[in-house]
């Protein structure tokens, strides 16, 4: 499906099991005082997804115990396997697993793309040396990571965490989500656009940032380095295209953003 003379590919869905999509949605609802628009199965999304108009989806979950890893990184595998083609899914790491290594093998024997961060949710900081090895492995193997970006409330995840990082690995790609710093994008726009190996997320971003700022802001960092995404199920599909495509962005920019960069970076085909 085109959505106008637009492909579209959302780069940042979270999924869950049937049996447990309500309690881990609550869940998020409690952490970010929200309430989801979406329900969070594998069913929801391909139902609110194709209405909206989304060709693919980068779906993925986060393991908040190590133990988690495995069964997280298995049910994307198969929820992937089974989509038809029209999803594209990242595992997870958890930085206190006794075999990281082990966890990067399982990950890419999966056909996972990359791996996905929540530092403040797993609730360790972006620079603490457990994540190091991650890191480390990631950039050997050539796995982008997705990794949530800033919160106010914490100083697990901003932009004075993500920087060294970036500086030290230097062939690490990082996908900041929610542009590159949640409630902090002017101080993360400023610390982080030069770095040539940070791509960003505009998931979670477009309701709460003007439109003039939200366009700032991405070409700050360079268009081409900006990745469409709704952070399903917190947002429906549909509103957050209807706030893209309301920005004052040319049609280069917008083919870009909506589904160019996350061809290239996860070497998607769509049909």
């Amino acid at each position: 499906m085109v959505l106008g003379n637009f492909s579209v590919i959302d780069a940042h869905c979270h999924i869950y099991p049937e049996k447990i999509a309500a309690k881990a949605v609550a869940g998020t609802d409690r952490f970010y005082d929200t309430v989801a628009k979406c329900r969070g199965t594998v069913a929801d999304l391909i139902s609110v997804g194709t209405e909206a108009g989304v060709d693919h989806m980068i779906v993925q979950s986060v393991a908040t115990t190590p133990k988690q890893v495995t069964g997280i990184n298995e049910f994307i595998a198969a929820t992937v396997a089974e989509s038809a083609g029209r999803m594209t899914g990242l595992g997870t790491l958890h930085p206190d697993s006794e075999d990281l290594a082990g966890d990067v093998r399982r990950i890419l024997s999966l056909g996972l793309k990359g791996v996905k961060l929540h530092p403040d949710i797993q609730a360790f900081k972006i620079d603490d040396y457990r994540f190091l090895k991650i890191y480390e492995l990631c950039e050997q193997e050539g796995l982008p990571i997705l990794m949530h970006t800033g919160d106010s409330r914490y100083d697990y995840s901003n932009p004075n965490r993500l920087l060294p990082v970036m500086q030290i690995f230097t062939g690490l790609t990082v996908i900041g989500a929610h542009m590159g710093g949640w409630s902090l994008w002017e101080n993360a726009v400023e610390e982080l656009s030069p770095l040539p190996n940070l791509y960003v997320d505009c998931s979670s971003s477009l309701p709460y940032m003007t439109k003039e700022a939200a366009v700032r802001v991405m070409r700050r960092y360079g268009t081409h380095r900006v990745l469409f995404g709704t952070d399903y199920p917190m947002w429906d599909p549909r509103e957050e295209l209807e706030s893209f495509l309301s920005l004052d962005l040319t049609d280069t920019e917008r083919a870009d953003i909506l589904s160019r960069n996350a061809q290239r970076l996860f070497s998607i085909s769509l049909k």
